[in-house]
This record gives C-alpha cells, sequence and structure tokens, in this order.
C-alpha cells in the first residue's frame, strides 16, 4: 500500500495548481475538469492526463473514473448575494452542488475543497453551514473540517488565506488533523526569495509595458507601499479603494495575496524596478516551478496564476492525506474546536 498511486478527480482544475501539488506527492490526477480554454490549454501542456473542457454540468458522473481523492476550487462569487437572490440554487451558486453530486456518485475516501477566506463568514455564515451540511448528508457522508489556513506558514512566499474545507469518509472514522505549520513570521520565505533569478527563466517572463506616468506613480512609492503612500496634493496621486492598488512588494517579507484580475493599478508590482511584475514572478510567488508553462495571453495567464492553490502550499495536505490512505495514521477520532 505504501508505494500505492493513489487516484485523484479534480474539478474546476483551473491551470493545475493543486493537482501539481498532489502529484509531487504520489497522486495521479486520473480525471479533471474546466472551462476556462487558456487554463485547459495549460493543463494539457503540464499534465499527462487531458482535461475535461465540458460544462461540469453537462458531465455525467458515469463519465468520470473511480478515484480515492476528489480535490478543486469551486466558484464562490455569488455567495456574499444568493441569499438575496433565490439561494443556491442561482447559477453560479449552484457549482459547488456539482463537487458535492460528484462526490456521493464517486464516494472518494476523502475530498478536499479549496475556496476563498470569505466563504466561512458568507451569509452570517449560512454558506458554509449550507455546503458542509450537504456533504455530510449526502451518500456515506464525510467528517468535516473547514478551516482557514495561511500558505506562507507552509512556505509559499505569500500571506494567502484560504479555506480547505477537507472531508474523510465516515466509515474511516476519523477526521482531518492539518500539517504541522513549516514558518511562522521570524522564517517566512520572502518576495526577494522567491524572485531571485526569476528573470532567467525561460517561460512567462514577459514585461508588460506602462504608461510613462505610471512609471512616475511608482517611482514615488516605496518599496512595501501602495498608492497612499503618495500625498494627496501630489499631481501624482491616484484615488484607490483597496490596498493592492499600486502595491508594491517587500523583498524582505512575503507577497501579500496575488489578485487574478483587475486594472487600474492591481497588477503587483516590483520592490526596485518601477514595472508590474512578469507573471513568471507571479508564477514564483505562487510557487510554481519554472518549467511550468503557461499557455494564453498575459492577462489570461495573470488570471490561471491568481486563481491557482499553491502547489507547495497544498503539498503538506496531500502528505498528510496520503499517510491516511496508506493506514499510516489514524488522525483524531472527534472534530477539534
Amino acid at each position: 500500500m505504501r508505494n500505492k498511486k493513489y487516484r485523484i478527480v479534480s474539478l474546476f482544475s483551473g491551470c493545475g495548481g493543486m493537482d501539481l501539488g498532489f502529484e509531487d506527492e504520489g497522486f495521479e490526477v486520473v480525471w479533471a475538469n474546466d472551462i476556462f480554454k487558456a487554463a485547459c490549454d495549460t493543463f494539457d501542456q503540464n499534465f499527462k492526463t487531458k482535461i475535461d473542457r465540458r460544462d461540469i454540468a453537462d458531465v455525467d458522473v458515469k463519465d468520470i473514473p473511480d478515484c480515492d481523492v476528489v480535490v478543486g476550487g469551486f466558484p464562490c462569487q455569488d455567495f456574499s448575494m444568493i441569499w438575496k437572490r433565490g439561494g443556491i440554487e442561482t447559477d453560479r451558486g449552484n457549482l459547488y452542488k456539482h463537487f458535492v453530486r460528484i462526490v456521493k456518485a464517486k464516494s472518494p475516501k476523502v475530498f478536499v475543497a479549496e475556496n476563498v477566506k470569505g466563504l466561512m463568514s458568507a451569509n452570517e455564515g449560512k454558506a458554509i453551514e449550507t455546503i458542509i451540511s450537504d456533504f455530510t448528508n449526502n451518500g456515506e457522508g464525510y467528517n468535516i473540517t473547514a478551516k482557514v489556513y495561511n500558505f506562507a506558514e507552509y512556505g509559499v512566499p505569500q500571506l494567502r488565506q484560504r479555506v480547505l474545507i477537507i472531508g474523510i469518509r465516515k466509515d474511516l472514522g476519523i477526521f482531518f488533523t492539518p500539517p504541522k505549520k513549516s514558518h511562522d513570521e521570524s522564517t517566512y520565505v520572502t518576495a526577494g526569495e522567491a524572485l531571485d533569478g526569476a528573470e532567467k527563466a525561460e517561460y512567462n517572463n514577459e514585461k508588460l509595458k506602462i504608461a510613462d506616468r505610471t512609471k512616475e506613480i511608482l517611482k514615488r512609492i516605496p518599496e512595501g507601499g501602495n498608492f497612499t503612500s503618495i500625498p494627496k496634493d501630489s499631481p501624482y496621486y491616484v484615488k484607490g479603494m483597496i490596498s493592492h492598488v499600486y502595491r508594491r512588494l517587500n523583498r524582505n517579507k512575503p507577497s501579500t495575496t496575488l489578485i487574478a484580475g483587475g486594472g487600474g493599478g492591481t497588477w503587483g508590482y516590483h520592490f526596485e524596478e518601477p514595472r508590474p511584475l512578469t507573471n513568471r514572478e507571479r508564477a514564483r510567488i505562487q510557487s510554481f516551478p519554472d518549467d511550468f508553462v503557461f499557455i494564453g495571453s498575459i492577462a489570461e495567464v495573470r488570471k490561471q496564476i491568481g486563481n491557482a492553490v499553491p502547489p507547495k502550499g497544498i503539498k503538506p495536505f496531500a502528505k498528510e492525506i496520503k499517510k491516511i490512505l496508506d493506514g499510516k495514521i489514524k488522525g483524531q477520532t472527534t472534530l477539534l474546536i
């Protein structure tokens, strides 16, 4: 059992960040699905298994192979509004139910669903309660843990907080125990360490052309600063509502969370040079290896990287799950609050 290659079904796969982390721990992706063409092209470029590009709503569970683990990051854009717009039956709010549907049909031993931190408090906690209820009430049911993790505490050079909803099939009789944190504030991997030598990487290193005014704005923002560093009476002052606007990295700290889209100074900016980060630099901050090739336009690749699960961050969780499947650890028998 120790050397068994456990089978992964991947949903809402994107470019494959979570899948890469699991494969690095010896799992095998046997089926994956997404509808974003550029992300699918990237997935096919980097994985042996070719991705299914159908809308998940059109996929019959009979088309999905049996597996040991189901993983994925279902979209959550509607969760802040679903209780005012017909509930979880809305098109976007309904997407997580396809994850539930497939888990129910395939009955994997474990599932891992990733989502934004805000899911825990969305709709006054009703969203996460409903999601957990759906997973535990279907099929054999699952022992669920839903917790916010900071991937910087697992070696990712980014203060990225995400929810991991991890279910272990009830017949296994345990709840998931989180892996021990490998880093803290004194040992975080920094942006400077992550970007060291990035300019030598072969792929996805195109520099974005920016206006002269943008360069002047960036010159007036110190390392680690953002748009608020420019005085309001300066001709180069810009209005901004979120801290991402013209945010420059601090080479001695992890990056703040990379975002997948947006203009108006939201691209993320180098700590030394007055310019946006290249996509390879973003990929470094997301812990992708340099030989992972992204396909698509600069904006499409940015979106893929920003939406991805950091491979290095998910690896410790994959490692713990593999131990459970190997029968090497039993985990906790009750949910710890």
